[in-house]
């Protein structure tokens, strides 16, 4: 019995310290615009959120470029990219890394779509995805599913990188039900 107290207890300081590690306020949740920003890519220029009105965006956060849990939600991505060009769809990835690590890790991956650097930790902060350790500040895997005005949609805060964009794009679908595919 002191054994489960014990425990239950290690739980609930465990889960008190990773929500105060947690650098932002509240993440942005569905009905609320989307926080607006200009990030650059892996190409060095830079993406405006604004400039993408009248396109659906999958705004994805990830920890590190080249490490296998981020690298297999990048391939999934882009295994489905057409199935999101078809719904008019945008997938943007966000990781605190520099232009030119996201450059190589598209590069090796074979990654067609938009990775940003947030260097500053700004958009991370603003949609509550960043983790601070201590050492280093990282971005949480989350997502949200913004529609062509600015509006999120849909927000996920416990991704699963395998099935992750399967059910994004079933989030898709139903959102966009009168929608036919292009």
């Amino acid at each position: 019995m002191i054994a489960i107290s014990a425990a239950v207890v290690i739980l609930i300081v465990g889960v008190a310290v990773v929500r105060a590690m947690r650098t932002g306020e509240k993440a942005p949740s569905s009905g609320v615009p989307a926080p607006d920003f200009t990030l650059n890519s892996q190409d060095g220029k830079p993406l405006h959120l604004r400039d993408l009105r009248g396109k659906w965006v999958v705004l994805y956060f990830y920890p590190k470029d080249f490490t296998s849990g981020c690298t297999l939600e990048a391939h999934n991505f882009q295994r489905d990219l057409p199935l999101y060009e078809q719904r008019n769809t945008v997938v943007l990835g966000v990781s605190v890394q520099d232009e030119a690590t996201h450059q190589k890790f598209c590069a090796k991956e074979g990654l067609n779509f938009k990775l940003l650097a947030d260097t500053k930790h700004q958009v991370s902060s603003s949609y509550d995805s960043l983790v601070n350790l201590g050492v280093a500040k990282l971005a949480s895997r989350h997502t949200f599913l913004i529609d062509p005005a600015g509006v999120v949609r849909k927000t996920y805060l416990n991704v699963n990188a395998d099935k992750h964009s399967q059910e994004v794009l079933a989030d898709l679908a139903s959102l966009q039900p009168a929608q036919s595919p292009r």
